[in-house]
């Protein structure tokens, strides 16, 4: 009874998680899984103390056996573009958007979480986690995009076009809207094994379903594989505002867990990438006609004890952007399309991408522990934001400029041993500012406006709360 009971739970919570839009603060991966690590900014890699600890690092099972948690977020990404005036203005070929000074819509999400964790014999356990993990979400509506849609020899005008990419020209909605939205849920089994007193080890299979939608980018038409490869023949149809569509993979996580005493604790979690299956509704918008690969992430945390009631850690984390050319390619190899390359064209193996750089993020967080039912935790991370200064204008799309955030939070023990978390996350307002792109090379030969520039910011804050019981 007690299976069926848990098994109809993550029933329930996938069929929520996958309908609800995430975003995320590191990139698109989250500052923390879970509410007490993530009342730490992330931090507490060495010293798991609940189940969905097994998210983090999966060695944490067998000190969490017995152990279940269930948790919801609720997250308010407040995003803003602004471009400035241009002298180009659509002339030559080039693409100009606005000026704008534009807001994003829909600022408000719910994320779950839960996990649970049970003992096999006294050295060994396996577990189950299922949690939302990065995500995009933007929706701008209004503003508009100068461009000549025949370039500098055609007979038609320069026009002018609702939307920040001109997606009014193409039926994308009366003002163009535009926007993505990605959705990603984790479904984990763990097994972790103690192999001595002190040293434990841990490894995971991990399965994962993303949702991507795109809206209003239908004036990128002719940077894509299948217009080039016709000749300006073939408008593609798996460019823009296609709706949702689902894509599977998998990957594995593997950690381990040290208390070398009983001030000192070390641990550290490598997950794989996730290989997953294509975007074929947007094959002509993502490189490698519609590949979209969540990157592989390291984590090593440290925690040091200067007395029982106070824990001090100090972690760090990689995620490798700069492997996933969807991600990583810079959007200028586009202008090796115009040229006749049509790999690099959107859609094409070398497509041109967001420009994302790896990131790796600091944390440093305290827990302490005020009574036998209290403990109190803040946290601090900073990580440099994975864009360019010369790759803003793609990523209005996807605007994740974040560097720093702070935390708090709590957690209440009631009298039957089960317990109440509370943690509470702010980012800091942080700009990244460029030169325009899309100027045409064929005029130019220089894929940058020197004369407008672009810049994308966002805050950031989250309340989440969890139960966790035995």
């Amino acid at each position: 009874m007690q299976l069926k009971r848990h098994t109809r739970l993550f029933t329930a919570i996938t069929t929520l998680l996958l309908t609800t839009p995430l975003w995320a603060t590191n990139g698109y991966f989250t500052h923390g899984i879970g509410t007490k690590n993530k009342g730490m900014a992330g931090a507490g890699l060495a010293m798991p103390e609940d189940a969905i600890s097994v998210a983090n690092n999966p060695a944490a099972a067998l000190a969490n056996a017995g152990k279940y948690d269930l948790g919801i977020s609720v997250f308010s990404p407040l995003r803003h573009y602004e471009s400035s005036e241009s002298m180009a203005n659509g002339q030559g070929g080039a693409f100009t958007i606005g000026p704008n000074n534009l807001d994003s819509k829909k600022n408000y999400f719910f994320i779950p979480h839960m996990a649970g964790a049970w003992e096999i014999d006294d050295k060994s356990a396996w577990s189950v986690a299922f949690y939302g993990r990065g995500g995009m979400n933007t929706r701008w509506e209004g503003g508009t995009a100068t461009f000549d849609p025949d370039g500098p020899m055609g007979p038609a005008p320069v026009m002018t076009i609702p939307g920040t990419y001109g997606g009014g020209l193409f039926g994308q909605g009366e003002n163009g809207t535009a926007g993505v939205d990605l959705m990603q849920a984790f479904l984990e089994f763990g097994y972790a094994r103690s192999l001595s007193d002190n040293f434990t080890l841990g490894a995971s299979l991990i399965g994962v379903m993303q949702l991507f939608s795109a809206r209003g980018v239908g004036a990128f038409a002719g940077y894509t594989e299948t217009f080039a490869a016709s000749g300006g023949t073939v408008f593609p149809e798996n460019l823009s505002n296609n709706g949702h569509d689902k894509s599977y993979g998998y990957g594995g996580k593997i950690g381990f867990q040290w208390d070398l005493n009983e001030k000192f604790a070390f641990a550290g979690s490598y997950q794989t990438q996730m290989n997953m299956g294509k975007f074929d509704k947007y094959s002509d918008l993502f490189a490698q006609h519609g590949g979209f690969d969540i990157p592989a992430a390291i984590k090593l945390g440290l925690t040091f004890r200067p007395n029982p009631g106070l824990a001090l850690n100090f972690d760090v984390e990689n995620i490798a952007y700069g492997d996933i050319d969807s991600i990583a390619n810079p959007v200028r190899n586009v202008y090796a399309c115009v040229g006749g390359d049509t790999t690099s064209c959107f859609g094409g193996s070398n497509g041109g991408g967001f420009g994302w750089e790896d990131m790796t993020i600091y944390k440093v967080g305290a827990q302490w522990s005020s009574s036998d039912t209290m403990t109190w935790r803040a946290g601090y991370s900073h990580g440099d934001q994975p864009i360019p200064e010369n790759e803003v204008m793609f990523n209005i799309l996807a605007p994740a400029t974040i560097e720093d955030h702070l935390t708090v939070g709590f957690t209440r023990g009631l009298p039957s041993g089960n317990e109440w978390s509370l943690s509470f996350m702010y980012a800091m307002n942080n700009k990244v500012k460029g030169p325009a792109t899309f100027t045409d090379p064929m005029t130019s030969g220089n894929p940058f406006d020197p004369t407008q520039s672009i810049s994308i910011d966002m805050n950031q804050w989250e309340l989440e709360f969890a139960f966790g019981w035995r």
